[in-house]
């Protein structure tokens, strides 16, 4: 569905006092992060988490400011959460959800299925035996994580690179049914998850491999396979570029009824070139109703396992580059470049203790709103004095309910909903500001927000 700017609203509100609804143009001041101008646009921008870089600051810093959306690097794959069969360690990989409740994202769960990063003994087994360890994982793992991940790449990287057809591998020779089993088996695990296949080469209309994987989720709707996404990996350099028909192979499986997903987008290069390469990506997606969202495959170039070819959208020290301002401007943000170490609106110049604010804050917030749903953006700004805290509130109309949350903590769906600050967002020098943003269905929220100091 298309969706218009009809719509755009400003509500206010002091602490104490609450201000009179306000209707502003759509010249309304754009989002300046990755994430909130997807949100925007009603889609998320993500990117893989390596969770031993979290300590990181540079790394921590723009990852919560940037992204909405988080996918795990290693720590979801086969080998990392059950090392041993039936015995699963998820204590690794929960720091992620951690992280994303933290900065109000949601999560990706990436991998269930694999004939890489197998453990051992998923090695060594065959057969009935190893069809059977399979559906386990996949139910042990989606049963930990029921209600925490977004959409689950059920299968990953099961066709050959030449021909279109099956990769050989050990699932593979259990039987050519090995790939619908495993959503079966997901959906039965995880009803309100989204299941996708994800796959690499996959980004070229006219490829083998790109028809062999439209087929078969041809053949999935066909015949009621639960399939709901396909994930496009993109990762474009010399060998394999970013091709002229990408839009087209996006339009295509979303003609099948399924949502479609880049999910490990990077492209080597510099500058304009690679520049130019990211916001056609980007405008393609938006193109495509059904793309909902787009992941880079990491943060910085030296966080990429591809680092040599400078893929991403920070360099090295935490830099944005001329591919970051592309894709932004693509999205509809702003244009301003954030410094690596600026964690959101505050001033960089002012260090806040959290435990010093007392003041009072008003929040206001510019409303994108369609037939059906709306994305809320909020501006939180303190007073005469530091925030080291805040919540705002609104109550939504009846029939409007929150559906996701970024850069803060949601108390709530319906009705009256409360939004609490994130660990990096809390502290707000006097007289500066931060934000969030929330999306929702329904009619928009037409009263006014309350700020509240903490």
């Amino acid at each position: 569905m298309r969706r218009s700017r009809a719509i755009l609203t400003v509500l206010t509100s002091g602490a104490l006092a609450a201000g009179a609804l306000t209707v502003l143009s759509p010249s309304a001041e754009a989002a300046t992060t990755l994430g909130a101008a997807a949100a925007e646009k009603g889609r998320y921008f993500g990117t893989a988490v390596s969770l031993n870089r979290l300590s990181d600051s540079t790394y921590s810093t723009i990852l919560n400011r940037e992204f909405n959306m988080l996918t795990a690097e290693n720590e979801m794959k086969i080998d990392a959460l059950e090392p041993q069969q039936n015995q699963f360690n998820f204590t690794t990989a929960d720091r992620l959800i951690t992280r994303a409740n933290e900065i109000g994202a949601q999560v990706r769960g990436h991998t269930l299925a694999w004939h890489s990063q197998q453990p051992g003994w998923m090695q060594s087994l065959s057969g009935t035996a190893l069809r059977n360890a399979m559906k386990n994982h996949i139910t042990q793992v989606m049963t930990h994580y029921k209600g925490k991940i977004h959409s689950w790449d059920v299968v990953n990287e099961a066709f050959d690179d030449s021909n279109g057809g099956r990769r050989d591998s050990n699932l593979q020779r259990t039987g050519n049914d090995w790939i619908e089993d495993a959503f079966k088996t997901a959906r039965a695990a995880d009803p309100a998850a989204k299941l996708c296949y994800n796959d690499y080469n996959t980004d070229n209309w006219s490829w083998a491999k790109t028809q062999g994987v439209y087929n078969m989720v041809k053949d999935f709707k066909a015949r009621g396979v639960p399939i709901d996404c396909v994930g496009l990996q993109s990762h474009f350099n010399s060998g394999s570029p970013y091709p002229a028909n990408y839009r087209t192979t996006l339009e295509n499986f979303a003609a099948l009824g399924v949502d479609v997903q880049i999910t490990e987008l990077d492209i080597e290069g510099s500058g304009a070139t690679q520049a130019t390469t990211y916001g056609n990506v980007v405008r393609d997606c938006l193109a495509v109703a059904r793309c909902n969202g787009i992941t880079v495959w990491g943060i910085r170039d030296t966080d990429s396992w591809r680092a040599s070819g400078t893929p991403l959208l920070f360099d090295g020290n935490g830099n944005p580059k001329a591919a970051y301002t592309a894709v932004l401007s693509a999205l509809g943000g702003g244009t301003s470049s954030p410094s690596p170490s600026n964690p959101g609106s505050v001033s960089p110049s002012v260090s806040v203790s959290p435990s010093q604010g007392t003041g009072a804050c008003a929040a206001t917030v510019s409303v994108n709103a369609w037939t059906g749903g709306f994305v809320a953006t909020v501006t939180v700004k303190a007073g005469s004095a530091a925030l080291g805290g805040w919540t705002t509130g609104v109550t939504l109309p009846t029939g409007a309910a929150v559906t996701s949350t970024w850069s803060a903590t949601a108390s709530g769906s319906t009705g009256a909903v409360s939004f609490t600050n994130v660990g990096y967002n809390g502290a707000v020098a006097a007289g500066a500001s931060t934000s969030f943003g929330f999306q929702g269905t329904g009619n928009p929220p037409s009263g006014t927000l309350t700020c509240t100091a903490r």
